[in-house]
């Protein structure tokens, strides 16, 4: 008599499986399909490097070249100055990056764990900077650039990123995420104020650092519009402004512009793919606070 209800309950249990195994099933395809979707530009833009100009402006269009084209690269070397303009964006991504870590960390930890008059008001006008679009604050910081005689210098161009409001705000949200009872037995051991920042507090928020470190990088090695007004050295412009002055008014080498592209990207690829599990944790512990 006591077997039916057994019986009952494993046949429930069997179909809960089931279902669990279906949806995880449908979930698996979805996210292959979009995986597929969003690789399929960067591995279309390496197929254009390899291709003749025939090929790439052929119709219907050819998505792998009969033979690769490996002068292409070649002629992105030849075509503009693309080591220079790589390392200008390289010294100003790690200038960057780094004022990024250091401001944006401490003044994260000040409204996040410290009390001070009008600290509310102040990070409140911090992130309506973030409602901003900011092509509205270029002029203005042009003319502050120019009446301090730093255009077309490395200074003029990486003054106005030295820290961001998104960067403060996660950090912020990320001290605001430890224990208070972590910084109560700081305190009773007798750690001052830079010793608890520095040797207590830092190391906990390690993830949402990663993730700043990663997004202040994309954000000033891809950054176009300031670095376009501001610059006009073609030895001193970054990557990002010799890619977009290789497209000319009448032809345009697209096998040498996607071979560029491919390897102003590929720093960028290999960073990201290195760190993309703090990143990932970073920005959720973020999100979730």
């Amino acid at each position: 008599m006591t077997t039916a209800p057994v019986v009952l309950r494993d046949k429930r249990e069997l179909r809960k499986q089931q279902a669990n195994k279906n949806r995880n099933g449908v979930a698996y395809v979805l996210l292959t399909l979009g995986s597929l979707v969003t690789v399929f530009p960067f591995l279309y833009q390496v197929a254009m490097s390899l291709s003749t100009y025939a090929e790439i402006t052929s119709t219907p269009p050819t998505f792998l070249p009969a033979a690769a084209q490996f002068s292409n690269y070649v002629k992105a070397f030849t075509a503009f100055p693309i080591l220079a303009q790589m390392g200008s964006s390289v010294l100003v991504t790690v200038v960057r990056v780094a004022a990024h870590v250091i401001l944006c960390s401490m003044a994260g930890y000040a409204f996040g764990r410290m009390q001070f008059r009008g600290r509310a008001i102040v990070f409140g006008a911090l992130l309506s900077i973030l409602m901003v679009p900011s092509q509205v604050y270029l002029l203005p910081q042009y003319t502050i650039i120019q009446d301090l005689g730093l255009l077309d210098s490395y200074a003029g161009l990486v003054l106005p990123g030295l820290f961001s409001a998104f960067g403060i705000f996660l950090m912020s949200q990320a001290f605001q995420a430890i224990p208070r009872e972590i910084e109560e037995a700081a305190r009773i051991d007798g750690a001052s104020q830079p010793r608890m920042f520095l040797g207590i507090m830092l190391p906990l928020v390690a993830p949402s650092l990663s993730a700043l470190v990663v997004t202040s990088t994309l954000f000033s090695w891809n950054e176009l519009l300031w670095p376009l007004v501001v610059m006009s050295n073609p030895n001193r412009m970054p990557l990002s402004v010799g890619l977009a002055n290789l497209q000319g008014l009448n032809f345009t080498d697209y096998g040498a512009l996607m071979a560029a592209s491919s390897m102003a990207m590929a720093p960028i690829l290999i960073m990201f793919l290195v760190f993309q599990k703090r990143v990932i944790n970073g920005l959720a512990a973020a999100e979730l606070k």
